[in-house]
């Protein structure tokens, strides 16, 4: 980490750099960073907008679908003009124009059992924004696995939950201590039946953005080991400490 940054970089994320807690060596920190956004709806997208502001140098957006007209009101990087497109494709297109030195890599799939490992591994921090059980518990479990920094985020109706979970540290409790795959449903985080006020995702969003860029940086403290609950109608925050569950 010994070049320095330009006259374009120091311009750019000054207001960032003037921190005392980051400086030119977090900047550098943060554009040397990789990290992989699964789910590039309502919370990939302001997850994706931040930190390519902040100067990620790498990004893996991952998503399957096209953007819908019901899409546009709470997911931040589409328009109408969007419509029918890939959404990796079109988010990766306005990325490029807010930083157009952040590598954006598109993986327009959905994570499965047979290709996560392969497109997981090349990343240091895993955001997921995912909207069902199933592949939250495989991006939790690869992740424990390969020892990766995790944050997990979910939304319905007002209310969000963040995860952070730092599978380097040990005894870390992970989802399936919040969460039992065989008891829980789908239904409580698909916006078409349950509904979602556009803000909460953009709330939680960014404050999933924040903590990847606090593990970057190593400042603060992070939620490893504990929930964040947002009740948003009537501004409740919660967090609750996670106990690992043996055998999890």
């Amino acid at each position: 980490m010994t070049s320095k940054l330009n006259k374009n970089q120091l311009e750019r994320f000054s207001r960032q750099i003037i921190l005392k807690n980051i400086g030119t060596l977090g900047q550098k920190k943060i554009i040397q960073s990789k990290v992989l956004i699964i789910g590039m709806g309502g919370l990939g997208c302001p997850v994706a907008e931040f930190l390519t502001r902040a100067g990620v140098g790498s990004i893996g957006i991952v998503d399957s679908d096209n953007v819908d007209l019901s899409n546009i009101h709470r997911q931040s990087l589409y328009d109408i003009n969007d419509l029918k497109k890939s959404k990796v494709i079109a988010a990766k297109k306005k990325l490029k124009k807010i930083n157009s030195k952040t590598k954006v890599n598109c993986h327009k799939i959905r994570i499965n059992k047979n290709n996560y490992n392969k497109i997981i591994k090349e990343y240091d921090y895993i955001v997921d924004g995912s909207d069902n059980f199933k592949t939250k518990f495989l991006i939790n479990d690869f992740c424990k696995l390969s020892k990766k920094f995790l944050v997990t985020g979910a939304i319905s109706k007002f209310d969000g939950h963040i995860f952070t979970f730092d599978f380097k540290k040990k005894n870390t409790p992970c989802i399936r201590s919040f969460f039992q795959e065989e008891k829980i449903s789908d239904d409580i985080l698909n916006c078409e039946y349950e509904g979602i006020l556009g803000t909460v995702a953009g709330i939680i969003g960014t404050i999933q953005a924040n903590e990847v860029l606090k593990k970057i940086l190593n400042i603060g403290k992070n939620l490893n080991g504990y929930i964040l609950i947002l009740d948003l109608l009537n501004l409740s925050f919660r967090k609750v400490k996670l106990n690992k569950l043996k055998n999890v």
